[in-house]
């Protein structure tokens, strides 16, 4: 039987966190703003993949949102009704890359793999929240929606970067160009998504993939998502140098051991995440 899910302590309840079996679920907990992101959930968000990044009790990470929303984006009201602060060149350049670049970055550098349960609309940075995870499972009522441009704004939070390599340049600029609402069924025709599912069977369609991740080879995921995601960015050479000393890492590890003598034994592998 498994372990009733426990609360994981935390700073504030802007992203609540739970744990069972090894996965952690990180929900953001904003649903009256559709989970905008402010700059504290912001930071509860990269302390807890931080967290769930060092923990080896931690072998899987699921992303969602409470309420009728996944993420509406950054939250641009924090701070209305406040004179708009005094910067000097370099301040919105440094603003980015501690705050949204910062926010996606963690999620690609997370060394457990990281489901995003689209619950409902993903906009802007949410977006980009959503596609920086290992794998995207989206409720058929979810919408993704590049809001950037009916703001007069660029995408941030490495959205060019995470577009054009799972969708390819040209419709990555018809999705920023326009900024149209795209349904979770033509997100997934597109690549955006690997599944769409009933709207309520997303919760427990996220903890079945989480869960048979979260039974897997810990190290070896680990050092695969490393080689997937510097794929598109390196050589030939530099890719196939990186594959072997990743699998000369993971040759150390229990699991693969383990790996090993399982098909030896013609059983079952039972993988420990070490």
């Amino acid at each position: 039987m498994s372990p009733s899910p426990q609360e994981i302590p935390s700073a504030g309840s802007l992203v609540a966190h739970t744990t069972d079996n090894g996965v952690v679920r990180l929900t953001l907990n904003r649903p009256e703003s559709l989970n905008a992101i402010t700059p504290d959930l912001r930071e509860q968000l990269i302390s807890g993949f931080a967290r769930a990044s060092a923990d080896p009790a931690v072998r899987a990470v699921v992303l969602t949102g409470a309420g009728k929303g996944f993420c509406a984006g950054a939250d641009l009201r924090t701070g209305a009704g406040a004179p708009p602060p005094e910067r000097v060149p370099g301040d919105v350049a440094r603003l980015l890359r501690e705050g949204a670049q910062g926010l996606v970055g963690a999620v690609l550098d997370c060394e457990k793999p990281v489901i995003a349960a689209v619950n409902g609309t993903a906009a802007g940075l949410g977006v980009h929240l959503a596609l920086a995870c290992d794998l995207v499972l989206a409720a058929e009522g979810a919408r993704f929606m590049e809001v950037f441009v009916r703001r007069g704004l660029v995408p941030d939070g490495g959205g060019a970067y995470l577009l054009a390599r799972l969708v390819g340049p040209q419709r990555a600029k018809e999705l920023m160009f326009f900024g149209d609402a795209v349904p979770a069924p033509e997100a997934q025709r597109m690549g955006l998504v690997n599944r769409v599912v009933p709207d309520d069977e997303l919760a427990a369609a996220a903890m079945a993939w989480a869960s048979r991740l979260a039974g897997g080879p810990t190290r070896a995921l680990a050092l695969t998502k490393q080689l997937v995601n510097a794929s598109l960015e390196t050589g030939r050479a530099a890719a196939f140098a990186a594959e072997a000393t990743a699998q000369e890492i993971n040759m150390t590890t229990a699991d693969a051991a383990e790996g090993i003598a399982s098909f030896r034994e013609r059983r079952n592998a039972v993988f420990r995440g070490r």
